[in-house]
C-alpha cells in the first residue's frame, strides 16, 4: 500500500502541485470570511445556569454588551447632556449616570441625590452603559466609536468588556501577523543551523505556509472560531508539525547519498518515513482531540481546528513536499553547505554521566510538582482575557477605579406582576455592604407615581411584558473568592423573593459556571489524553513498559512547567492550564519516541551505555530543532500578545517545550539504561511472537502445496 502511494506521488507530481495550488487559493479566499468569537459565555453548555439565563435575557432584552466610561473635567449639567447624547446612539440600550434617577421622575430640573454622588466626584462623571447587542457585535463597536466622538478620547477613560472586546479585535490581527513574521525569521535561522543547504529552510517554510493556509481557510466550515483558536492555531501548527518535513527530507537525503537516483530515492523515503511521520502525527492528534472532549466547548473549537491543522500538515508533507523536493533537487544540491553544528557525542557522554543525579532529582521533584500544579491561583473568566499592563484599556480601567472604585455589574431578571416585592428586593440588595447600587423600575420610581407616566423609551429598558430587570453594581472585582461569595449571596437574596423563573447574569456568575465546568473537564481530559498517547506509544513499540518510560519525562516536564507559576507567585489561566497540558504531551512525546527508537536500534549491536550515549548524540539535533522551534514560537506569543490569556499560554508552551527537551535528553536515557533488562526481555518476546505469526501462514501454504 505504501509502495503504491509513494509511486503515485512521485509519478503524478504536476497533478498534485496543481491540486494544492487550487486548494490554497480557495482557502486563502475563504479565510477573511471566517468569523471570530470573543465571548466565553458562548461556549457554556446548555445545562449551565448562566447559559439558560442568557437565553432568557436575549429573548426578553437582547444580549447586552457593557462598558464603563469616565469623563473628566465636566459639570453636572454637562454630565447630563453627555448621558442623554450617549443614550441616543444606535446600539445603546441603557445609560446609567449622575442624572438617571432625576431623569426618570422629573422633567427638566436637575436634582442632586444620593445616586448622583456615586456617579459624580471631583468634576468627574462615570457612566455604566448597556448595549443592545453583545460585546463583540459590530453594532456595539460602531456605537463605541460614536461614543468616542461624543466624549473625546483624550477627555474620557473607556473600560468594560465591550471596550476590551473592541480593542482586542483591532489588535489581535496585527499581533498575529507580527508573531508569525518574527517566528518565520527565527525558524529560518534555526533551520539554517541544523540543515546542510541554504534552500532547505525556505522549502520547509513554504510547505508549512501552504498547510496553514489550508487549515485556516477551511475553518469556514465551522462558521466562527474562538479568538483563542484564531490567535494560536497558525503559529502552533507551524511549530508542532515542522518536524514532519524535516524527517522526510533527511530520510530522502540519506537514501540518495547511498547512490540511489532521485525518483527511486524519494519513493523509498516516502515508504520508509510514512509510518514514523503518521505515528508522530497520531500522538499530537490524540492530544488535540482530547481537548475537544471538554464540556466547555471552547475546547472543541481549539481541538478540532488544531487537529485539522495537523491533518493538513501531514497531507501536505506526504503529498506536496516530495514533488517540491524533486522539483528543486538541483537547487538544494547547489546551495549545500557544511553543517554548522559540531558532533554531539560529548553531549551524549555528559548526559549519561549525570544520569544518577538526574534520576534522583526527578524522583524528588515529581511528587511535589504533581500536587503543586493544582495549588496555583487560577483565573477562569473574562479577567483572563483582559488586556495587560501598558495597554489603553488596562490603564483606563485603573484610572476609573481610582476615582469611583470597582464596579462589577450584575443583572437580575425577575418575573413581572408584583411591584411591592420588586421594590423590597431592590431595597434589600442596596442594604448589602458589597453592593454599591441596585436600580429597578419599582425601586427608582417614587411611591404613588404610576409607570404609565413614564415614556416607553425609559420603561422598556427595565421592564418587558414578562420580566423586570434590576441593574446591580457590586464593589469588587469580577473574579475573586470574595466576588464569588458575594455573587452567591446576591443570588440567594433574589431566589428568596423569586424562587422560580428568576435569573442572575453577569461576569461573576458566568465565571463561576466556567470554573465548575473547567475543573471537571481537567480531571477527565488529562486522564484520557494520557491513556490515548500511551496507547499510541504501546502500539508503536509493542510493549507495555516502554510507554511508561517514554511518558515519564514529558509528564515530569508538564508538572514542573505548571508548578513554576505557583513557586514564583504568578496566576494562571485555567483554560491555558488544560490546553497546554494536553498540547505539551501530544507535541513533545515525539522527542521521547525518537530517543527510544534510536536507543533500541543501537542496543541491538551495543551495550546499554554506548547505546544511550549514541542515541543522545543522534537524537539531539532533531530534538533541539523541533523543540527549539516550539520554544521560540511559544515565547513569541508571550512577548507579542497584549491579551493575557494568549500571552500566558505562549509562555507555558515555550517553557514546556524547553523543559521537555531537557528531560528527554537527560532523564529518558537514564530510565532506558536503568530498565534495560526488562525492556530487552519484552523486546525479545515481541520478536518471537512476530516470528511465530509469520511462520504460521508459510506452514499452511506448504501443507496446501503437498496436498
Amino acid at each position: 500500500m505504501l509502495k503504491k502511494m509513494a509511486h503515485f506521488i512521485v509519478q503524478r507530481g504536476r497533478i498534485i502541485e496543481k491540486f494544492f495550488i487550487a486548494m490554497t487559493i480557495l482557502c486563502a479566499v475563504c479565510y477573511p470570511f471566517v468569523g471570530v468569537n470573543y465571548d466565553l459565555s458562548k461556549y457554556l453548555p446548555d445545562f449551565a445556569p448562566t447559559k439558560q439565563a442568557l437565553d432568557v435575557m436575549e429573548q426578553e432584552f437582547g444580549y447586552p454588551g457593557m462598558a464603563r466610561i469616565m469623563v473628566k473635567d465636566v459639570t453636572l449639567p454637562e454630565a447630563r447632556t453627555i448621558r442623554q447624547r450617549i443614550s441616543r446612539v444606535d446600539g445603546v440600550d441603557l445609560v446609567v449616570g449622575p442624572d438617571l434617577a432625576a431623569n426618570v421622575y422629573s422633567t427638566d430640573a436637575f436634582i442632586k441625590n444620593s445616586l448622583t454622588d456615586r456617579f459624580y466626584k471631583d468634576g468627574n462623571a462615570v457612566y455604566q452603559i448597556i448595549f443592545e447587542d453583545g460585546d463583540s457585535d459590530a453594532s456595539t463597536h460602531k456605537a463605541i466609536n460614536e461614543i468616542y466622538g461624543i466624549v473625546g478620547k483624550d477627555r474620557g477613560c473607556f473600560a468594560g468588556s465591550a471596550v476590551s472586546s473592541k480593542e482586542r479585535q483591532e489588535s489581535i490581527t496585527r499581533e498575529i501577523a507580527m508573531a508569525i513574521g518574527m517566528a518565520v525569521v527565527i525558524i529560518w535561522l534555526i533551520l539554517t543551523l541544523t540543515t546542510t543547504s541554504w534552500f532547505e529552510p525556505f522549502l520547509f517554510i513554504l510547505v508549512m505556509a501552504v498547510a496553514i493556509v489550508l487549515n485556516m481557510g477551511s475553518n469556514i466550515m465551522f462558521g466562527r472560531i474562538s479568538f483563542f483558536t484564531f490567535s494560536t492555531a497558525a503559529i502552533l501548527q507551524l511549530a508542532v508539525s515542522m518536524d514532519y518535513s524535516i524527517f522526510l527530507l533527511h530520510t530522502y537525503t540519506a537514501i540518495k547519498q547511498s547512490g540511489v537516483d532521485s525518483r527511486p530515492a524519494m519513493e523509498a523515503a516516502i515508504e520508509k518515513s510514512c509510518s514514523s511521520i503518521l505515528a508522530s502525527g497520531a500522538t499530537t492528534i490524540v492530544g488535540f482531540l482530547v481537548i475537544a472532549l471538554m464540556k466547555f466547548t471552547i475546547g472543541r473549537d481549539v481541538g478540532f481546528v488544531l487537529t485539522k491543522g495537523i491533518v493538513c500538515s501531514l497531507v501536505t508533507v506526504l503529498f506536496l513536499m516530495p514533488t517540491l523536493i524533486l522539483r528543486f533537487d538541483k537547487k538544494i544540491e547547489k546551495t549545500a553547505h557544511r553543517s554548522f553544528l559540531p558532533p554531539l557525542d560529548g553531549l551524549g557522554k555528559l548526559m549519561y554521566r549525570i544520569r544518577i543525579p538526574v534520576l534522583a532529582a526527578a524522583a524528588f521533584c515529581a511528587v511535589p510538582c504533581y500536587f503543586g500544579q493544582s495549588m496555583n491561583y487560577f483565573y477562569y473568566g473574562d479577567d483572563a482575557l483582559g488586556s495587560g499592563p501598558g495597554t489603553r484599556v488596562y490603564e483606563d480601567s485603573r484610572a476609573i477605579e481610582d476615582v469611583f472604585g470597582k464596579s462589577n455589574v450584575i443583572i437580575a431578571m425577575v418575573p413581572n406582576g408584583n411591584v411591592i416585592k420588586e421594590r423590597r428586593l431592590t431595597e434589600e440588595l442596596e442594604d448589602q455592604e458589597f453592593i454599591d447600587y441596585a436600580l429597578s423600575m419599582a425601586g427608582t420610581l417614587p411611591q404613588g407615581i404610576p409607570e404609565s407616566f413614564l415614556p416607553e423609551t425609559v420603561t422598556k429598558q427595565l421592564r418587558t411584558g414578562s420580566y423586570a430587570r434590576i441593574l446591580i453594581s457590586m464593589e469588587n472585582r469580577e473574579e475573586s473568592s470574595y466576588s464569588f461569595q458575594c455573587s452567591e449571596k446576591l443570588t440567594e437574596i433574589v431566589k428568596k423573593y423569586y424562587p422560580e423563573d428568576s435569573y442572575v447574569i453577569g461576569m461573576t456568575p458566568t465565571t463561576m459556571d466556567i470554573r465548575d465546568i473547567l475543573t471537571d473537564d481537567y480531571n477527565r481530559v488529562s486522564i484520557i489524553s494520557l491513556a490515548g498517547v500511551a496507547l499510541v506509544v504501546m502500539l508503536t513499540f509493542h510493549s507495555v513498559m516502554v510507554p511508561v518510560l517514554v511518558i515519564i519525562p514529558i509528564e515530569v516536564a508538564i508538572y514542573l512547567n505548571m508548578t513554576i507559576p505557583y513557586i514564583i507567585g504568578d496566576s494562571m489561566v485555567y483554560i491555558g492550564y488544560i490546553i497546554v497540558s494536553c498540547l505539551q504531551l501530544g507535541a513533545t512525546i515525539d522527542y521521547s519516541i525518537l530517543m527510544t527508537n534510536n536507543y533500541m536500534e543501537f542496543r541491538e549491536t551495543m551495550g546499554s551505555r554506548d547505546a544511550a550515549v549514541t542515541a543522545i548524540a543522534k537524537s539531539a539535533i532533531s530534538i533541539l530543532t523541533s523543540g527549539g522551534i516550539l520554544t521560540v514560537v511559544g515565547y513569541l506569543l508571550y512577548f507579542t500578545s497584549s491579551i493575557q490569556a494568549i500571552s500566558q499560554v505562549g509562555r507555558l508552551v515555550g517553557r514546556g517545550a524547553l523543559l521537555s527537551m531537557i528531560l528527554v535528553l537527560s532523564l529518558l536515557p537514564a530510565l532506558l539504561a536503568a530498565f534495560d533488562k526488562p525492556i530487552r526481555r519484552q523486546q525479545q518476546r515481541a520478536v518471537e511472537r512476530r516470528a511465530r505469526r509469520m511462520a504460521r501462514p508459510g506452514k499452511q501454504t506448504c501443507r496446501e502445496g503437498q496436498e
